[in-house]
């Protein structure tokens, strides 16, 4: 279990503001933000390349802040993977059980297993110029895992990989820390990535923890509106509140909410309900004008004018053109309220 209590520390060009952070044994936890968020240097403060300014770090319920990164038990594995050119695979997953002194034939016991979990046998005597990306990070996972830590902690694990290649290996990861029953903490930016592999992830912004929840929670229910802009809820409007009616722009939906006044309302593009004709009678809607169609993988996505535009995701079964006068419904219980 990791635990980390009010941790902080300037860095001069960047500071982490007191973080919070509880993860169970055997959890697979995300960290998320974007560019310059901090989410490396909160892995680099709990891996202890960093001294926090404040705040502790407990590991298994020992207060490790003040220990140097090889006393803590706890693996890393760096976004550029930092395999050793100069030694082959089986030589850089064996590196850390040689550091600790390991009798040779335990080395190669694990060295043995690691290959065979990860399914790098036909690799294992290359050296790491001539693997690919995919490659290059199970070696760094294999290296990590070896030494049986207490924690594991992967920046970035996926960003070198190809677009198949990630989704691919993010299957892997979630297989390999369900076998090892071990708790991992995964960095990206990538909330789809996210999606993939955790059982709950963190939004970080500013060297803040913003929200911590399962990504279900959190695009259901964001805390603000960059919460909200970061899982991709696109309709984010001002409106006002008197605490049973939210009014955006001219429309009013009866809403219960803790806020009043001035607040923001979010409503995700896929609770927006496309109704079946312009005069239909079914719902009480809106009718708007199509301004923008986009074909996608799974969804079109449609874009309509008014007081209150919108983005809409309909099922690839229903096609509409730029033009088009189509009646909606935006069901009250969908909307997020927050305060301004």
């Amino acid at each position: 279990m990791l635990e980390v209590k009010e941790l902080g520390g300037n860095l001069g060009g960047f500071t982490l503001h007191d973080i919070d952070l509880k993860v169970p044994k055997g959890e697979y936890f995300s960290i998320l933000g974007s560019t310059g968020a901090g989410k490396t240097v909160l892995v680099e403060y709990i891996a202890g390349i960093y001294k926090p300014d404040n705040g502790t770090i407990l590991v298994d319920g020992e207060d490790v802040t003040s220990l140097y990164p090889e006393e803590r038990n706890i693996g890393y594995v760096p976004q550029d993977y930092a395999l050793f050119p100069n030694l082959t695979v089986e030589k850089n997953i064996a590196y850390g059980l040689e550091a600790r002194r390991m009798p040779a034939d335990q080395i190669a016991q694990v060295v043995s297993e690691m290959i065979s979990l990860l399914r790098i046998d036909y690799v294992r005597h290359r050296m790491p110029l001539n693997l690919s990306g995919g490659e290059k990070q199970r070696v760094a996972l294999g290296r990590a895992l070896a030494t049986d830590p207490r924690l594991l902690l992967l920046d970035e694990p996926l960003s070198a990989l190809d677009e198949n290649l990630r989704g691919e290996m993010a299957k892997e990861l979630r297989q390999i820390q369900r076998k090892v029953n071990a708790t991992f903490i995964h960095v990206c930016h990538n909330f789809e990535e996210a999606a993939d592999v955790s059982d709950r992830v963190a939004i970080m912004d500013g060297g803040r923890l913003v929200q911590i929840g399962t990504l279900k929670e959190i695009m259901s229910s964001p805390k603000n509106a960059f919460v909200a802009r970061f899982v991709k809820s696109q309709n984010i409007f001002q409106a006002k509140s008197d605490g049973s009616v939210i009014r955006i722009g001219e429309h009013r939906f009866e809403k219960n909410s803790p806020f009043k006044g001035k607040v923001i309302a979010v409503v995700r593009p896929e609770h927006i309900e496309v109704l079946e004709s312009e005069n239909g009678n079914e719902k009480q809607g809106v009718v708007v004008t199509v301004t923008h169609t986009l074909e996608k993988p799974y969804f079109n996505e449609i874009t309509v004018d008014g007081d209150m535009p919108l983005v809409i995701h309909t099922s690839t079964e229903r096609v509409f053109h730029t033009g088009d006068r189509i009646r909606i419904h935006i069901p009250p219980e969908h909307i997020v309220v927050m305060n301004d």
